[in-house]
């Protein structure tokens, strides 16, 4: 969202369970797609219900696994979007099959990601609205 976004929007990454750093081959597919993964860090979702979080617009969860009711509560109950996407870092097979997997999640994403951004409002308003304008992407 971020790469897409062009500075429009803040997006965030974080977990229900988070394994404590980044996979490599995440890393690695981000460079692939051209994407500079910057200051990324493994972190859980809770950060983001503390009162000092930054007011999220829209959340996404990244699988239908995570019932509504066990999410913490978002300062401004933003909107929750679900994405049905697996976690390729469960992923089994040999080194190309695993790619190929973490290579079909980012395309997944970046689909849903750039769908999100055509259901905004049109870019002038955007840009009159950027500060308020944050999003947070959360996988399990």
């Amino acid at each position: 969202m971020n790469h897409a976004g062009r500075g429009i929007f803040r997006a965030y990454s974080a977990g229900c369970v988070p394994a404590g750093e980044i996979h490599p081959m995440t890393l690695s597919t981000l460079r692939d797609a051209g994407v500079r993964p910057r200051n990324l860090s493994s972190k859980s979702w809770n950060i983001f219900a503390l009162s000092s979080a930054p007011k999220m617009e829209r959340v996404v969860l990244l699988c239908d696994g995570i019932p509504t009711r066990d999410c913490p509560i978002w300062p401004g109950r933003p909107d929750l979007h679900r994405w049905s996407i697996p976690d390729p870092t469960y992923g089994e097979g040999s080194l190309f099959q695993r790619k190929a997997s973490f290579l079909d999640v980012f395309a997944q994403i970046r689909q849903n990601v750039d769908a999100l951004l055509m259901s905004v409002p049109p870019l002038g308003t955007l840009m009159e609205n950027a500060a308020r304008g944050e999003v947070v992407l959360v996988d399990s």
